[in-house]
């Protein structure tokens, strides 16, 4: 018992959240050996994931040492700094498969977008906990404006759906702090208003914004058969797989559509296909519980902060979360159109684990440093 006293001494000086922590673990090593079997043509893939997975949990460890008043003071810095790199990207960013979306540092590729989805939460969370809430309009037109500044920086790269992602992460600090739109003291009025407010915007959109691969990919989701070789044959194989999973699934590197390499991308963005074939309904199921979790255990974090910020900031991080796991799902299953977001903990790359995992480390730091008295 020594030794545990001990081990418990110096782990409670890492800030951690151990029930946070152990599931993030459970998840990662679920996630790795899925990709075991969906890379098994290139097992380098599963030795890369695990440096990422140690330089995002290192990430974690840093970033969980630093109270929340620290992100809080210095939003607007990061937001500026984030802004800069963004310029820059569009500038003289480094383009592969028709984007500009990475710096090149000469040792690695770095894409800012990715900062941005833990920028912006902060920075809005600062924005609306300033005064009372809730927010006054001055904060909410300021909130805005840098939403919107943001979104259409990573648009122009074009990087549709992360903008819209990163755009929703700051409209989610927006709802959570209180905001209604009232236009009209009528409610069924103004339910028209914001209806006919949407509709307008779709057909902006539609004729003036969007470009041509990105209306393929919302008619291919609407019927994949229109271009079966082409733009539907990502969500038609995907779609073959999750539905040949049936209960228990083919077993564990069994699955023919991943295997004999029909399914595209399986081993990132439609990896959740590769789970549905291979563990089937059963396996998926339990790992929607074991989000599920995550989730539940993140929100209850941000429930029990004691500051405006940090209830904001943890909440909108939880529902970030949460929206990556339902638009990969979404996506894989043709619920969705196909805009490229990997599936949380499981997908193989860097770049979003290292963001994720420092989200992470925010709410971790959000539970350990308790009753900010510079806020009270």
């Amino acid at each position: 018992m020594t030794q545990i006293d001990k081990l418990r001494h110096y782990w409670h000086y890492f800030k951690m959240d151990t029930p946070l922590f152990l599931m993030l673990m459970g998840i990662s090593i679920f996630g790795l050996t899925i990709l075991y079997s969906a890379s098994a043509e290139s097992i380098s893939l599963v030795y890369k994931q695990m440096l990422h997975f140690a330089l995002a949990i290192s990430m974690m460890l840093i970033i969980a040492q630093i109270p929340p008043y620290i992100f809080r003071r210095y939003s607007p810095y990061l937001m500026l700094l984030g802004i800069f790199l963004l310029l820059l990207v569009l500038l003289f960013g480094s383009s592969s498969g028709g984007a500009q979306r990475w710096l090149d540092m000469g040792f690695m590729r770095f894409q800012p977008s990715e900062l941005m989805k833990v920028i912006v939460p902060i920075a809005i969370a600062s924005i609306l906990s300033e005064k009372t809430l809730p927010p006054q309009p001055v904060s909410i037109f300021t909130s805005l404006s840098a939403i919107i500044v943001i979104v259409l920086l990573i648009a122009k790269q074009p990087d549709l759906g992360t903008s819209l992602l990163i755009g929703a992460s700051g409209i989610y600090v927006l709802i959570l702090s209180g905001v209604r739109i009232q236009i009209l003291r009528n409610n069924f009025l103004n339910l028209g208003v914001i209806g006919a407010g949407v509709i307008g915007s779709g057909y902006v959109a539609w004729n003036y914004l969007l470009i041509g691969y990105q209306k393929k990919r919302i008619l291919t989701m609407i019927d994949p058969t229109l271009d079966p070789l082409g733009a539907g044959y990502h969500i038609l194989q995907s779609k073959i797989a999750i539905g040949s999973g049936g209960l228990l699934g083919k077993g564990f590197e069994q699955g023919s559509q991943a295997q004999l390499n029909f399914l595209p991308e399986h081993s990132t963005d439609f990896i959740f296909a590769v789970i549905a074939e291979e563990l089937g309904f059963i396996g998926v199921l339990l790992l929607l519980c074991f989000y599920g979790l995550i989730v539940w255990r993140c929100f209850v974090i941000a429930i029990e902060s004691e500051d405006t910020f940090s209830k904001l900031l943890g909440a909108s991080l939880t529902l970030i979360f949460f929206t990556y796991i339902f638009v990969n799902i979404g996506m894989v299953s043709g619920l969705l159109p196909v805009v490229g977001v990997p599936l949380p903990l499981i997908s193989y790359g860097g770049s979003s684990l290292i963001t994720l995992f420092a989200s992470f480390g925010i709410i971790m730091s959000i539970r350990k440093h308790k009753a900010p008295s510079y806020l009270s």
